[in-house]
């Protein structure tokens, strides 16, 4: 075989293959991926003025980002990416004075704290 046949062999297949990459093949299963912290509603109506760090923990779970510079806040953060590409993100911040839970912040607000 003439080595310019194997050469244009060569290149088409390449075209070939990465030409497949620019289409969706129809019946490729996507999946939800969901990352970060999963909250919702009913957890987040949980807490209560007045919790400990410990009891906020045993509600929401530990927390993604415990701030460094500022150890009475701790953020909740939850990321989806639905399978068609769409994102969201939704954030919840506890503020603690020592021990205590004494507000919240971000996408969900517990139900039954005075407004």
């Amino acid at each position: 075989m003439p080595k310019a046949v194997k050469v244009l062999a060569i290149a088409s297949l390449c075209a070939l293959i990465s030409a497949c990459s620019l289409f969706q093949f129809p019946g490729v299963h996507k999946i939800k991926v969901q990352q970060g912290n999963i909250i919702t509603q009913e957890m987040v109506d949980q807490l209560q003025p007045g919790m400990t760090r410990r009891q906020v923990r045993f509600v929401l779970g530990t927390p993604l980002l415990e701030d460094t510079f500022n150890a009475d806040r701790w953020d909740y953060v939850n990321r989806v990416r639905e399978p068609d590409g769409e994102v969201t993100q939704k954030r919840l911040s506890v503020f603690f004075n020592g021990d205590i839970l004494i507000a919240t912040s971000g996408d969900w607000q517990p139900a039954s704290w005075p407004r």
